[in-house]
């Protein structure tokens, strides 16, 4: 099984938890948050408990198998760190978080061409409104 190599390679005990929590970061093409993990999970009739869970996710993270994102007021999403440089995008209404290729790729090569500089790093943030928002009729005030 793959999720069991990758937990080995990466130095982490391989536990049922575990490969079941990597797999649904595996599934998941967003950010997810670790409460959804945890239903998830127990939805697929795994016995855990919601500190298990936060526990595994610090250790993915210590481990540079995922990121957290700091959603702001304490809301946090995790996403598995996929191969390749990737950004993310926020919707501003319902926080969803949607990873995408790295767009910057282009830019640092034509900056190179263009000055001789090489970057070495980039941060780029993205926040807008998800199609769902946007699709969803705004709720009247009475």
């Amino acid at each position: 099984m793959e999720t069991m190599k990758v937990l080995k390679d990466h130095g982490i005990k391989v536990t049922k938890p575990r490969v079941a929590i990597y797999e649904i970061l595996e599934q998941e093409l967003q950010g997810i948050e670790a409460e959804k993990i945890y239903h998830r999970a127990l939805e697929a009739k795994l016995s855990l408990n919601l500190s298990t869970v936060y526990r595994t996710l610090e250790i993915f993270e210590e481990k540079g198998l995922i990121i957290k994102y700091d959603l702001g007021e304490k809301k946090y999403v995790f996403s598995l760190v996929r191969h390749g440089h990737h950004h993310q995008v926020e919707c501003d209404s319902c926080h969803k978080v949607i990873d995408l290729d790295c767009p910057m790729k282009q830019i640092e090569d034509l900056i190179s061409r263009e000055t001789g500089f090489h970057l070495t790093e980039h941060h780029l943030e993205l926040k807008g409104i998800c199609k769902d928002c946007l699709d969803t009729p705004k709720k009247q005030v009475p």
